[in-house]
């Protein structure tokens, strides 16, 4: 499967994002900015797990706005999104979807999800900061579904 460039740097910012200490508080939220988490996520039968939501962000937002999702199921923690965010003030709809093959002790069930909308700036001295505009935790149930 071949991959951009521009899909590469999102992920690479991501993870960066993820594994730095200097983030604002987790309550942190800008005026519009809000995101979603559905109750039902998907695990096809080709191993991969889909969880879904909606999303608006402010035209002030900063730029590079990414949905970053956590699932949370028995103990295993798994991160992944990095899908860049439309912010133009409209409502928009989110999928995020990852490979279960490092994970394979997620499974059909209850799980809980955590879903962001952050921005990651690199500072002098190549500090990364990243900003939580608006976040969502949910319960949510993992149904299998074939693609």
């Amino acid at each position: 499967m071949r991959v951009s460039t521009r899909r590469m740097a999102v992920t690479a910012l991501s993870a960066l994002a993820a594994a730095t200490v200097l983030t604002t508080p987790a309550g942190a939220r800008a005026q519009g900015d809000e995101i979603s988490v559905q109750k039902f996520g998907h695990i096809s039968g080709d191993g991969q797990v889909t969880l879904f939501g909606t999303y608006t962000c402010a035209p002030s937002s900063p730029r590079g706005v990414q949905i970053q999702v956590t699932l949370v199921q028995d103990g295993t923690r798994l991160g992944f999104g990095g899908e860049e965010a439309v912010c133009d003030g409209g409502q928009h709809d989110w999928s995020a979807t990852t490979s279960l093959r490092l994970t394979p002790d997620v499974h059909p069930g209850p799980a809980g999800a955590e879903a962001r909308l952050q921005s990651a700036n690199l500072h002098s001295g190549m500090t990364l900061r990243v900003s939580y505009l608006a976040q969502a935790e949910r319960d949510v149930v993992l149904e299998r579904k074939d693609r």
